[in-house]
C-alpha cells in the first residue's frame, strides 16, 4: 500500500490535528511542507490538490481529502480499531461536540488571517492582535473545559485514550501558548495535556520537532 502523502504545515493546527492521528494509527506517512509565510498554498499546483488553498489535505487510498475532521474520520472509518472515535454513538457524539467546539468555534476566529485583518482595522497596531487571540482562545477553552466537567474525568477528553478530540484541543493549547492565552485554572484541560505530552504520537506532532519549511 502506498504511504499516505499529508500536505503539511508545521504551526497549522489543522495539520497538527491530522499528524496526531496518523501517529496514533501508526501510519507512516510522507510530508510534503507548503509554505504559507511564502504563498505556496496559492500555487497553481497545490490549487489542484486543495482548491480552497489550506492545510491540511492527504493523499490516501487513491484520493485527495481535505478539512482535518473529515480526514480523521475518514481514516476512523477505513483503520479497524482505529479508536479516533468510540464505538457507541453517545460516545462519538460527545467526541464530535468537543472536536467542533474546538475546530468551528475557536479555530475560525483565531485564524492567524482574522487576527491580521483585525490589525489592518486598528491601524496596524499589534497589540490588537493578541488582545483578539487571548480574548477568544480564553473565552473558548473556557466552554471546552464546561463541556469536558460534564463527563467522568478520564486520561483524556473523552476516554482513557486519545480521540479525535484530543486531536484537536492538543493543538489549540499550543496556540494557547503562543499568545499568552491562560488555562491554567481549567482542571479538566490541564489534566488531558499532561496526558498527552507523556504520549509519544503527540510529542512526534509536535510543531517543534516538524520545524518550518526548508528552503529549496
Amino acid at each position: 500500500m502506498t504511504k499516505p502523502v499529508l500536505f503539511d504545515y508545521w504551526k497549522s493546527s489543522a495539520s497538527y490535528r491530522v499528524r496526531i492521528a496518523l501517529n496514533l494509527l501508526g501510519e507512516a506517512y510522507e510530508v510534503r511542507a507548503v509554505d504559507l509565510l511564502a504563498g505556496a498554498q496559492r500555487s497553481d499546483t497545490y490549487l489542484k490538490s486543495h482548491p480552497q488553498g489550506l492545510v491540511p489535505a492527504l493523499m490516501v487510498d487513491g484520493q485527495t481529502l481535505t478539512q482535518s475532521l473529515a480526514i480523521i474520520e475518514y481514516l476512523h472509518a477505513t483503520r479497524p480499531g482505529s479508536g479516533l472515535l468510540p464505538e457507541d454513538p453517545m460516545g462519538q457524539a460527545r467526541v464530535r461536540q468537543i472536536s467542533y467546539a474546538i475546530a468551528m468555534d475557536i479555530h475560525p476566529i483565531c485564524n492567524l488571517s482574522v487576527a491580521n485583518h483585525v490589525v489592518t482595522l486598528c491601524d496596524g497596531r499589534d497589540v490588537a492582535r493578541v488582545a483578539w487571540m487571548r480574548h477568544f482562545i480564553s473565552k473558548g477553552l473556557s466552554g471546552v473545559e464546561g463541556l469536558l466537567a460534564q463527563g467522568a474525568p478520564m486520561g483524556f477528553c473523552a476516554a482513557d485514550t486519545p480521540t479525535m478530540a484530543d486531536c484537536c484541543l492538543i493543538p489549540q493549547l499550543y496556540n494557547a501558548d503562543r499568545w499568552g492565552a491562560d488555562y491554567s485554572g481549567q482542571a479538566n484541560i490541564c489534566r488531558i495535556a499532561a496526558h498527552a505530552a507523556d504520549h509519544p504520537a503527540f510529542r512526534a506532532a509536535h510543531p517543534d520537532q516538524i520545524g518550518p519549511p526548508t528552503a529549496g
